[in-house]
């Protein structure tokens, strides 16, 4: 599985509307048939912070990437591009296993 971690730095006057300026773009990254999860989170430390998680099958990153949704949103001038203050930051890696696993080392009974 393909696992992609992004943190995107959204500009202060923009950073509620973030979800929003998002929604089309998560919508059908999701709906993609390579797509394991798609989730966004916003950072405790810092509020104009958002960090996406993602995951594909071995083979699902690569139309992801070439799809009309992502070429748009990544787009100069588009949307969510104008609202970013700072070029996000990525960790792509490919690892073993097909999703979330328990913790070994908690255990909620």
């Amino acid at each position: 599985m393909i696992f992609i971690v992004v943190k995107f730095e959204v500009k202060p006057e923009l950073a509620d509307q973030w979800p929003e300026i998002t929604r089309e773009f998560t919508e059908a990254t999701r709906a993609e048939p390579g797509n394991k999860w798609f989730e966004w989170s916003r950072s405790l430390e810092n509020p104009h912070e958002y960090v996406l998680v993602e995951a594909f099958d071995d083979d699902g990153a690569a139309p992801h990437v070439n799809s009309e949704h992502f070429k748009n949103a990544t787009a100069e001038g588009g949307p969510m591009h104008q609202a970013l203050a700072s070029t996000p930051k990525i960790i792509s890696r490919q690892i073993d296993g097909e999703g979330w696993e328990e913790m070994g080392e908690m255990q909620v009974r």
